[in-house]
């Protein structure tokens, strides 16, 4: 007999609820990895992502063989291999980790369905949120918290989430494989080849998938006590050379890292000192992740404006030309393309370079729909999580969340208050490294012979702005408000009962 644990998210030995409930005594284990052949060619997801899912499994393999295991690299869908798997491995039980999303939730339904017909039991366990979704939701009378605060205080009333529960260092006898299913070659983790990644092409790589990985910068971060209880997002640098926060991030996303073993080592390093409060602590960032989960799952259309009732109802234009040039940063502005370069090729940007050229897309210059950044975000970057993803486009686009679209972020000056030098532009736009330090946020200012100078000409070498920022956020600003109060006409005039009918003598 066996029992399948199904990872999806959740790529660790370590805090593993759904793991620990497959290893059972009298059953050989299958831990099972579904890649898709279908998605793989048509999913739209950047090079560098395939790649830290790559290293991901490898490193999970890794870990299960020490166990006497392996990881099963199945292709196919998951409706089409399950049923076979379960008839051709005797399989009698199979288990999986929860996920929120409305996609996954749905194919688990269809899943479990066709396991309860094959007589197959199902387990399934919570493991990459810090809580239950439904629990928070009962704590809330019912109701999807919408603001950060009011998930921040159901918080506190559940009390801190279970402990970790430790990593699964070895296996039952009954557990290990046989000889022929430990070798079969065609269960192995994917090659980039596999994935249509063309290693040849790929930038270097910063941040290795995996476990191994994942546990360890955690420990480099806890272990700096002092940085940790001082640690206050909004204050870190979008624009540093070397990243101002953990780049933790694309391990919680994949599961690498539990975000209860991550919860509960920041309590230990809190523990005795003083330190700074959610929501600009590292805790407080978990808590954001939450908050954005919990949404996400019980918001219908979450991802887009249109049947979206958290999400205002906004006229953007799209412009196919703006929205190339924002997406393989030709905006002309240096800090904005400079963001988007270190995003293409390392598929990671600070979360304050995220809010400023989210703004530039939409309600800052170019007035484009936040559906279309998000696309773009979720092709490239290595932590692109669907609930988080959604929920901060509509933030940054003051579409939900967040109501203060007079606040925007300058092109210019905002990337000069923590890199006056402008070395950040100078990294990932070197066409501009020669530019003195007053051109180098604004070079289409710079006298001829200074573009000469520095080998880059303005509009030859290096484009023009697509936009006058100064002109442009004065018109937007008075889209947004117009927006902003046809929004709240409209949920008056729904408000208002209807009027009585006069009676018919």
């Amino acid at each position: 007999m066996t029992t399948i644990h199904w990872f999806r998210k959740g790529l660790r030995l370590h805090d593993n609820p759904a793991l620990l409930a497959a290893v059972r005594e009298g059953t050989e284990l299958r831990p099972v990895f579904v890649l898709d052949p279908w998605f793989v060619k048509n999913a739209k997801v950047g090079p560098n992502r395939w790649r830290f899912l790559a290293q991901t499994l490898a490193d999970l393999d890794a870990g299960l063989r020490k166990l006497k295991s392996r990881l099963f690299v199945v292709r196919g869908s998951p409706e089409e291999v399950f049923p076979k798997l379960f008839k051709t491995w005797d399989v009698k039980r199979i288990t999986w980790e929860l996920d929120t999303e409305p996609y996954a939730r749905t194919r688990d339904e269809r899943v479990e369905k066709l396991a309860k017909e094959c007589g197959v039991e199902v387990a399934c366990r919570v493991g990459h949120t810090l809580y239950r979704v439904e629990k928070i939701i009962d704590a809330n009378l019912g109701k999807t918290p919408l603001t950060y605060q009011s998930l921040q205080k159901l918080a506190n009333k559940l009390g801190h989430p279970p402990k970790p529960i430790g990593t699964l260092t070895e296996l039952p006898e009954s557990c290990h494989l046989q000889e022929e299913a430990a070798s079969n070659a065609s269960y192995d983790p994917p090659s980039l080849k596999e994935l249509g990644v063309k290693e040849e092409k790929l930038e270097p790589c910063f941040y290795p998938g995996g476990e191994t990985e994942a546990l360890a910068r955690l420990e480099k971060y806890m272990e700096r006590k002092s940085w940790v209880c001082k640690f206050e997002k909004p204050k870190t640098s979008p624009n540093s050379l070397q990243p101002s926060t953990t780049v933790l991030s694309p391990y919680l996303k994949f599961g690498c890292l539990s975000p209860r073993t991550m919860y509960h080592q920041l309590l230990q390093v809190y523990k005795g000192s003083s330190h700074t409060q959610p929501p600009v602590s590292l805790l407080g960032q978990l808590l954001w992740r939450e908050f954005f989960y919990t949404v996400g799952a019980t918001t219908p259309n979450f991802d887009r404006m249109e049947g979206n009732p958290v999400c205002r109802q906004i006229p953007w234009v799209r412009d196919e030309k703006l929205m190339d040039a924002w997406t393989h940063a030709r905006t002309g502005y240096p800090f904005i393309d400079a963001i988007m370069t270190q995003l293409r090729k390392e598929g990671w940007v600070h979360h304050l370079a995220r809010h400023a050229v989210a703004c530039f897309l939409t309600r800052g210059d170019l007035w484009q729909p936040w559906e279309d950044g998000m696309k773009v975000f979720e092709e490239l970057l290595l932590d692109a999580d669907w609930s988080l993803n959604a929920g901060n486009w509509m933030w940054l686009s003051a579409s939900a969340f967040f109501n203060s679209y007079f606040r925007v972020y300058s092109p210019i000056a905002f990337g000069k208050n923590t890199d006056k030098h402008g070395d950040y532009i100078r990294k990932y736009l070197p066409q501009l490294a020669k530019y003195p330090e007053s051109f180098i946020y604004e070079p289409w200012k710079a006298p001829l012979g200074v573009q000469r100078a520095a080998g880059c000409i303005i509009g030859q070498d290096y484009p023009r702005p697509i936009v006058d920022h100064s002109v442009v956020m004065k018109r937007n600003l008075e889209r947004m408000g117009q927006a902003y109060r046809a929004g709240k006409e409209k949920k008056a005039s729904e408000a208002k009962p209807p009027p009585k009918k006069k009676m018919k003598k």
